[in-house]
Formats: C-alpha cells, structure tokens, sequence
C-alpha cells in the first residue's frame, strides 16, 4: 500500500514559497477541512532544548484521503503484464491466428453484404425458372395429357373413320410422347395420302392433317385401269377406267420423266381445260400432247403455262375443237390452227 505523502512543511520566514503543481481533482467536490495549527513540539527530558525556528502562521494544505484498495482497472491492467510476462505458445499464436480470420471475415462479409443480396435473388429467380419447368414437364408427361380423341382433316376420297382405326395405337399416350414415327407407319397404308402433319390440343386431343393425292389420270396395265397422281403413284386400280380422268400414254412408263412433266402439264390447266381433256401422250417431256374434245393439243414443254392456257382459251373460242384438227400452242407467240 502507498503511504500518504507528508505536508508541506512552512518555509522560513522571509523565504519566497514556491509554487506546488496543482493535483488533480477528483469528480467530486471534497469539503476543505478547516485549519490546523501544528502544536509546537515539546523538547524531551534527555535531549537538550534546541533553538526554536521560526514558526509562520498561516493555513495548512488539505489532507486528501486516498483509497489504496485496487480497482477492477487495476486488476486487468495486472492481468495483462502478467499476460505480457508470460512467454507465447503454440496455443497463444494459434488463437491470435483464428482470432485474425475470424476479423477478416467479418470485414468481408460487411463488403459483400449487396453482392450477396444480388446472389441470392438471381439463385432464388432461377430456383423459381426451374421448378417452373420441372412443373410443366411433369404435367405434359401425365395421364392428365394422355389421347382421348383423334380428328382426321383434309381428306376427301379418303375415309376419315379408316384413318382414325389406323391410328387408334396412340390412345392413351400423353401427347408428348406421341411417335411420329409410328403415325407415318399407319399412314403408308394409305395411298392417296401424299403428305401430313400431326398437332397436338391440349389437354386430350391430336389433330391429324392430311393432304391427299390428286388424280391426274389413267394407265392402264395388266391389271386393269389404274388411277394415278403426278408422280405416278397409283391410288387405285379398277378392271374398268374411272370417269373423269383421262388416258395417259408416256414414254417410260409411270414414274418417268417424261410422266412427271404430263403430270405437271395437266395440273396446271384451269378447271374448265382439265374437264374437257380427254386424253395425254408424250415422248419426251418436251412434246406434251393433249386431246381436246377430239382435236389435238400441242403443249410442248411446261414451260409458259399460264400463258399458253390463255391463248388456248382464246383459240377454242375462235374455232371450236369440232372445226379443228389441231392447236399448235407450243410457241404461244405464234398459235397454228390446222
């Protein structure tokens, strides 16, 4: 414990007192204690009495009572010079070393804090994005989607109820899962059908669109009268030849050039010209040659067809096919009339 520091003592008579450093003052205001005088000391029976000094009257500093119990400051400033004292170990640095991570990670989360926020919300859109889809193929693939019906379009000679018994495989299985592969299978059977297409109608329904073969003549053959379109396909045979549809006599055969460019040339007369023909021959794809209510029809080639319908049109009308024994259209520049 400290001691309490001594009074001043009175400087001697005719001595100039020096000024004392001013002490701190605490926070609390402590009542001057009134002043004392010093009793004059009373010389011993065995010492000799010495020359009194010169004693000056005046007032005494305060006493200040000091409290020399430590204080909780005082114990944990102890604590760290002991801690200082002691010597580091392993387990000291490690400990400095976690406590250093763990402030930098600290600082690099209150850095990343918007980043962070950024993340979670694109991570949370695209959490969203996906059970989205998961949801929708989940129910594409479901009984909920499965064939209940199937509607056959387009066609005309074509019996829809045949096609729809064709197809009757796919019932029950989710639109979704309908092979096309398996469709085109049941569809070969189908001469007249030249080309198709398969949609689906949610949630039970698959539309089948079917555009069918136009006839464009006769060949007849071994068999019979066969009905054919333009690319020589047959559609039909018959032991007699169908009404309405007129003979083609083509070099090569069905399926031969020369068959395709007859084919081409009786698809592109107008309505009103196909009802009056009655007959077609070629030998190469450049001498098409039509029969006209008995009179022949040079076309020539495919060539110029529009224009050559037009002046053929207007031919006839001039001289009807009755009167006339040929028209020579080949060049529509120059018709001849025999």
């Amino acid at each position: 414990m400290r001691r309490p520091s001594p009074l001043p003592s009175t400087p001697p008579a005719g001595q100039r007192r020096e000024a004392l450093p001013e002490r701190p003052r605490r926070r609390e205001a402590i009542p001057e204690p009134p002043a004392v005088e010093a009793p004059a000391a009373e010389p011993t029976p065995s010492e000799p009495a010495a020359a009194e000094p010169p004693v000056a009257t005046g007032r005494l500093a305060p006493v200040v009572p000091f409290d020399a119990s430590p204080t909780p400051a005082d114990d944990a400033q102890a604590e760290a010079d002991a801690e200082t004292e002691r010597p580091l170990g392993v387990r000291d640095v490690w400990a400095a070393a976690r406590a250093r991570r763990r402030a930098l990670r600290r600082e690099v989360r209150r850095f990343t804090v918007r980043q962070r926020r950024r993340r979670y919300a694109w991570l949370g859109a695209l959490a969203a994005v996906v059970l989205v889809g998961l949801g929708a193929v989940a129910t594409a693939y479901s009984p909920l989607f499965a064939v209940s019906k199937i509607t056959v379009l387009g066609t005309d000679r074509l019996a829809p109820a045949a096609v729809e018994q064709a197809l009757s495989g796919e019932m029950g299985t989710p639109l979704a899962l309908v092979d096309s592969s398996a469709v085109k299978a049941a569809l070969v059977a189908f001469p007249l059908v030249e080309s198709y297409s398969i949609e689906a109608r949610p949630p039970q329904e698959l539309v089948v669109r079917i555009v069918e073969r136009t006839p464009v003549g006769v060949v007849k053959t071994k068999a019979g009268a066969s009905l054919v379109d333009a690319a020589g396909v047959v559609l039909g045979t018959t032991k007699d030849a169908p009404e309405g549809y007129p003979v083609i006599d083509a070099a090569g055969g069905a399926g031969s050039r020369t068959f395709r460019a007859v084919g081409a040339v009786y698809r592109s007369l107008p309505a009103d010209l196909k009802a009056a023909v009655t007959a077609m021959s070629a030998t190469t794809p450049d001498d098409v040659t039509l029969t006209i209510d008995g009179a022949d029809v040079v076309w020539g080639s495919v060539e110029d067809a529009v224009e050559k319908a037009r002046v053929l049109k207007a031919a006839m009308a001039a001289r009807p096919p009755s009167k006339v024994e040929e028209y020579d259209i080949s060049s529509p520049d120059a018709v001849v009339i025999r």
